[in-house]
């Protein structure tokens, strides 16, 4: 490949890439250190809540050591979901959700630990296995029999050979360091193999999601989809990932396997050289095959789930459905394309959309209605009744409430001595006992009772904080007795 063109696709690689994006991101050994902490170890998915109450802690303590993290665990980790270093699924043991690290999270994370902890191996040892690989391949694809049976032969040849030197006692035990090189060379290629099954999965939920925009399609065609999946055939466990993995799970599962698999760990395991290693190492080796069956079996219930629902997609004529929605929307941004000449983004339509009055949020942020935190433990205090004071009731009404009799009392003494008089001159010889409240009581009954003029006048009142205030209004004037 030219070197432009391999600098314009790594280039498309770095724009669309999570783990490219993790490890140019501004706190990229902080996300690979808690991440990699809680969710690439022996924990690959934890319940969401319970993540963010864990992380929760480690922020803390890292603001002590004077990082700036302004955020709180679940704004972290929303934004981690968006950039694609996690994934969110729903918990199929309770409520809520859980996270795990995305494919390319995971090969990032790998590689800053191994950047932070090179691994030396030696280069016998990966030497040895390359061969081993190689000359078993050349075996296993050579097309001519006899060949194949010459090297088997020789094979076995060799194999005699050492066993007369093991007998002779010219060929020792492998050394203790040497040993303990191969062992964590193995370990090494073993870290790998759990995070492939991250990948997997992701294969699978992409494949899955393209046989279903397949059906969707309308063209003759993607229409032979569907009438395969009518006659049962399971596009899932055929694909090419699909045999592929269901070859790995066969050789996982095989018991004759595991059995030797398991002895061979525990023989390893007791020699002394193995004392050297870490617990981790040591848990490593022995929960390895365990790990791999676990995983293998998701993966398997991962493929049923997919295999089943698109069948019952078929099966139900939901497809059907989608393909007139499909339809709609392309006539939809047809004619935006079109409208998109003449008519400008913020131009009004005159339609009205009525939102929904409940707020669109994730279902792990939903809390349900817990009676027993409402329920009342203190002790109910009892009153002792008192006669009801009339003056104290009277206040606390004129609280609440504009004293309407007052202000009609007051309207009807100033229009004792004049014809009319304005809610100004009513204030002028009564104050405002209410503050404001008398003010809008007069100026309401005026309104209903009497006239409003053109010309404004100025009203003058006392706050029931004792502060001088003004206001400007229209003349509302009383002409006659107000009831």
């Amino acid at each position: 490949m030219p070197a432009v063109a391999q600098a314009l696709q790594l280039a498309h690689v770095a724009e669309r890439d999570a783990a490219w994006r993790l490890l140019r991101a501004d706190n990229a050994p902080l996300i690979a250190g808690l991440l990699g902490v809680h969710l690439g170890g022996d924990e690959r998915r934890i319940g969401a809540e319970e993540l963010y109450e864990r992380l929760d802690a480690d922020l803390e303590r890292l603001r002590v050591q004077g990082f700036v993290l302004p955020l709180s665990a679940k704004g972290y980790c929303s934004e981690w979901r968006s950039a694609g270093f996690l994934v969110r699924r729903p918990s199929s043991e309770a409520r809520g959700e859980t996270l795990e690290l995305s494919p390319d999270a995971i090969a990032a994370i790998r590689f800053l630990q191994a950047r932070a902890a090179p691994r030396s191996s030696v280069t016998e040892s990966r030497l040895a296995s390359l061969a081993a690989q190689l000359r078993r391949l050349a075996i296993d694809t050579d097309p001519d029999v006899s060949t194949r049976i010459a090297l088997l032969e020789e094979e076995i040849e060799r194999v005699k050979q050492r066993i007369s030197k093991l007998r002779s006692g010219e060929e020792a035990a492998l050394d203790g360091d040497r040993a303990l090189e191969q062992v964590r060379d193995l370990l090494a290629q073993a870290a790998d193999v759990p995070d492939d099954f991250a990948r997997v999965r992701a294969e699978f939920e992409a494949l899955n999601a393209s046989l279903r925009a397949k059906i969707v399609e309308s063209d003759a065609s993607q229409a032979a989809v569907v009438d395969e999946v009518f006659r049962g055939i399971d596009h899932i466990s055929d694909s090419d990932a699909g045999r592929s993995f269901a070859a790995f799970s066969q050789l996982v599962l095989d018991p004759a396997l595991g059995a030797a698999f398991e002895a061979d760990i525990r023989r390893i395991l007791d020699r002394r050289f193995a004392h050297t290693l870490s617990p981790d190492e040591r848990r490593a080796l022995r929960s390895f095959l365990t790990t791999l069956k676990g995983r293998s079996a998701e993966i398997h219930d991962v493929i049923t789930l997919f295999a089943r629902a698109l069948r019952r997609y078929v099966q139900s004529q939901d497809y059907q459905r989608d393909r007139v929605l499909r339809t709609l929307l392309r006539e939809a941004q047809h004619a935006g394309v079109v409208a998109a000449a003449h008519t400008r983004p913020w131009h009004p339509v005159g339609v009205a959309l009525d939102l929904s009055a409940v707020s669109m949020s994730s279902a792990g942020a939903l809390e349900l209605h817990d009676p027993a935190e409402f329920a009342a433990t203190a002790e109910v205090p009892i009153q002792e009744t008192e006669t009801a004071n009339i003056k104290e009731l009277r206040a606390l009404a004129r609280e609440t409430e504009i004293d309407f009799d007052e202000l009609t009392r007051n309207v009807n003494d100033v229009l004792s001595e004049l014809r009319s008089c304005t809610v100004a001159d009513v204030l002028d010889r009564h104050p405002a006992t209410q503050g404001v409240g008398s003010v809008v009581g007069l100026l309401a009954l005026a309104a209903d009772q009497g006239t409003i003029d053109d010309e404004p006048e100025v009203l003058r009142w006392r706050g029931v904080d004792e502060v001088d205030r003004t206001a400007v209004v229209a003349a509302h004037r009383f002409t006659g007795a107000v009831v």
